[in-house]
């Protein structure tokens, strides 16, 4: 079992940045792909970004060239950098770690409590 815990949202104008952190309190060789999703108001959770253990990453296609999920192993870390935000972007960011093991045949999730952006003038 793996413990999230996201930092970095807050409040930022159109056109600004922000940089998300996910921290975990282990690294797991259980663990295949780490991912960004989010929640807006009236809006189911979506994908916003992957990694794989191998560095092969997956981008919704709304925040193509805006965002980018990198991973630093030696701090048990992922981050999401979020250039050129519009308002459209306001959710709840949720991290999720997604674990399969291959001898058990067993597949699970494990999920952030979720960090809130809010892009306003």
């Amino acid at each position: 079992q793996v413990h999230l815990v996201e930092s970095g949202g807050g409040l930022v104008q159109p056109g600004g940045s922000l940089r998300l952190s996910c921290v975990a309190s282990e690294t797991t060789f259980s663990i295949y792909a780490m991912g960004w999703y989010r929640q807006g108001p009236g809006n189911q959770r979506e994908l916003v970004a992957r990694i794989n253990t191998g560095g092969t990453t997956t981008y919704a296609d709304s925040v193509k060239g805006r965002f980018t999920i990198s991973r630093d192993s030696a701090k048990n870390t992922v981050y999401l950098q979020m250039n050129s935000l519009k308002p459209e972007d306001t959710a709840v960011y949720y991290c999720g770690a997604h674990h399969a093991d291959l001898r058990t045949e067993r597949a699970w999730d494990s999920w952030g409590q979720g960090t809130q952006v809010t892009v306003s003038s």
